[in-house]
This record gives C-alpha cells, structure tokens and sequence, in this order.
C-alpha cells in the first residue's frame, strides 16, 4: 500500500472544478500507478472525509515541437507528461477546504 502523499500529487482547481466542488466532486492529478481504492483511502486519509464514488482517467504525453526560429530545419523535438486525473464524489455534507477565503 502506497502513503497517502504518494498517492495524490495536486486538487486541479479551475473554474468547471469549482463548480463542481458544490455537488461534491472534487479532481485530483494522481499517481498513475495508483487504482480507485487507493485513491478513495487517500482522500479519506488525509482530509478526513467519506468517499462515495471515484472515476478515473487517462491523459497520454503529447508530442510537441519547439521552433528555433521560422525557417528552422532542425525542429527540438519533445513530449508533455502523461497524467492519470480521478473524480472523487463524496459523502452528502462532507467537503474539503483547499484554500480559505477571508
């Protein structure tokens, strides 16, 4: 069994995220060795709340290009890194406080 830090590596906080945070959805980048049960005791571990629900997804590497110049013949070729994201549902009531306004 993987810590609870190894598990969630960051919330993803955007503006769809932030609505969804009203019904209780919260997203996370995660490990992507990490399965649904680990991600479920993760949340629960560290902020203490009640799971209901996980989803998960995959988001492969990008190949991308960096241009040294416009009529530059050697292109620097280079990927993104690959991400695996999990939608966390939670209990009716629970929440989790990322930042604190005030």
């Amino acid at each position: 069994m993987r810590e609870a830090y190894d598990v969630i590596v960051s919330p993803v906080i955007t503006e769809k995220t932030t609505e969804q945070m009203e019904a209780s959805l919260y997203t996370f980048v995660v490990n992507e060795r990490a399965n649904k049960h680990e991600i479920a005791r993760a949340v629960e571990a560290l902020w203490d709340v009640k799971v209901e629900d996980v989803r998960t997804m995959r988001y492969p590497g990008k190949a991308k290009r960096a241009l040294l110049g416009r009529m530059a013949k050697n292109w620097n070729l280079g990927r993104r890194a690959s991400y695996k994201k999990a939608v966390v549902q939670l209990v009716q009531g629970d929440e989790i406080e990322f930042y604190e306004m005030g």
